[in-house]
């Protein structure tokens, strides 16, 4: 029995088979002839629906209307060299994990963010700053405990969290800051 996937065409809705060992070869539509690894991705900041091939989201896809980026997916390293860059330049909420080699809660606080980083992706950019190899931004902001968790909101820090704290902990933050920020904007 031949192995067929069924894809539905984000552009016109038509459902698509596509044989399953020719996935990797850029399938497109048969009625419209758009590229079927496309996602679509709404701009959390503005709102505004993008289409995105899937190979193409790690390349820091920016939002058609407003400029914001689209998808990070991941916790970007943080330091004294790009601070001002990624994380005061940057147009939304911004979270930013304060930590040190010597902290254990790093082996869960990495996956976590991460998982932030997925859910909330082009919403809310996830840094991770190690405040022994950058104390400028240590220094600048005080951070003598770890974990540290800072939240930025336009390039203004907006909350400062110091301990441990559980995924839904920092979500409802999260979700707090992003409702701030579309108040702003809008």
């Amino acid at each position: 029995m031949e192995k067929e996937l069924i894809i539905r065409c984000l552009r016109c809705g038509q459902k698509n088979r596509i044989d399953h060992t020719h996935i990797g070869d850029e399938p497109l539509c048969g009625t419209c002839g758009a590229h079927l690894d496309e996602l679509i991705l709404r701009c959390l900041a503005c709102g505004t629906r993008n289409i995105v091939r899937e190979d193409r989201l790690h390349d820091k896809p920016i939002c058609g209307k407003c400029r914001v980026p689209l998808y990070q997916g991941y916790a970007d390293d943080i330091g004294d060299r790009n601070f001002i860059e990624e994380i005061i330049s940057f147009p939304g909420p911004v979270l930013m994990y304060c930590w040190a080699p010597c902290c254990s809660s790093i082996r869960t606080m990495i996956p976590i963010l991460n998982e932030l980083g997925r859910r909330y992706a082009g919403g809310v950019k996830i840094a991770k700053l190690n405040i022994y190899e950058n104390p400028k931004i240590a220094e600048q902001y005080n951070i003598t405990k770890t974990p540290t968790l800072l939240f930025y909101r336009n390039g203004c820090l907006v909350k400062r969290i110091e301990g441990y704290k559980r995924q839904d902990e920092i979500e409802d933050l999260l979700r707090h800051i992003i409702k701030e920020n579309l108040k702003d904007s809008g």
